[in-house]
């Protein structure tokens, strides 16, 4: 079907989400299961993501917080993705950036999760931005100008 070729890069960040959210209980759980017990009832309850930040190792909430980035700006690309390919504009070029928009979350992703130094996650998320912004631009063309 004309313009389907962007549906990859959808199914590729879909599943790449759920890499990250199986990545962040494997490291998460363990974790908190080496945090002090207390021998009140209820103690561990209601426990926000606030709350961990203060309990757990940094590292270990950096891929909790990807995986929460993952479900910020890729919620754009999703609907941007999904309208291109059904007005059959899902091809060539547009497909293009929605393959660079991912391996760059990608990429984003595992820096984010292993080395976090924020002048290069800056890099990567801007990066992944301007491939955003580029299919956001076709999509309002295509959109209001039937080009």
């Amino acid at each position: 079907m004309i313009g389907m070729e962007i549906l990859k890069p959808v199914a590729v960040l879909a599943g790449w989400t759920l890499v990250m959210w199986l990545w962040m209980y494997a490291t998460r759980i363990p974790a908190i299961g080496k945090l002090p017990k207390s021998n009140e009832p209820g103690a561990d309850q209601g426990w926000t993501g606030a709350k961990l930040e203060a309990l757990l190792d940094p590292r270990i909430q950096w891929k909790a917080h990807n995986y929460n980035h993952l479900h910020e700006a890729p919620t754009v690309f999703y609907a941007v993705a999904l309208a291109l390919a059904l007005i059959g504009q899902g091809d060539g070029l547009n497909a293009q950036l929605a393959w660079a928009y991912v391996g760059l979350r990608i990429v984003h992703s595992i820096w984010q999760s292993t080395v976090n130094k924020v002048a290069v996650r800056f890099l990567l998320f801007a990066l992944s931005s301007f491939a955003l912004m580029a299919l956001t631009v076709h999509l309002l063309l295509a959109v209001f100008h039937g080009g």
